[in-house]
């Protein structure tokens, strides 16, 4: 079932999510202060092809000093929008009843993309 999920999620615009990051994710790690916030957004791309069955997580020993220091930077340079986009989507899926599984995902991605260091795909 987990495979069929992730399937529709594709073709339901999981793909362009994930391009999205990618390409930002790319753009961020031209210059060297943006690398772990483009490896952030590597990290949400891949979560955001294959969401069904998997999870974002805290890692071991987090949230430590450092990602809690980034994911607040990360919230004052404007990345917060991605997260108010995710919960966008997640309503207009919910509307649904065979779209209320795909706004769940997109409410997980929310919070993930809110608060992404520390966090790993399980």
């Amino acid at each position: 079932m987990k495979f069929l999920g992730n399937i529709f999620w594709l073709l339901l615009g999981g793909i362009i999510i994930a391009f999205i990051y990618y390409m930002v994710g790319l753009l961020m790690c031209i210059t060297i202060v943006g690398i772990p916030f483009g490896i952030q957004l590597f990290k949400l791309g891949t979560y955001s092809l294959w969401p069904f069955g998997h999870e974002l997580v805290d890692g071991p020993n987090e949230p430590g000093c450092l990602s809690t220091v980034m994911n607040l930077i990360w919230i004052l340079l404007g990345w917060w929008e991605i997260a108010a986009l995710h919960l966008v989507f997640g309503l207009i899926f919910c509307v649904t009843i065979v779209g209320i599984p795909f706004g769940l995902q997109h409410f997980k991605m929310a919070l993930g993309s809110i608060f992404p260091f520390g966090k790993q795909i399980q």
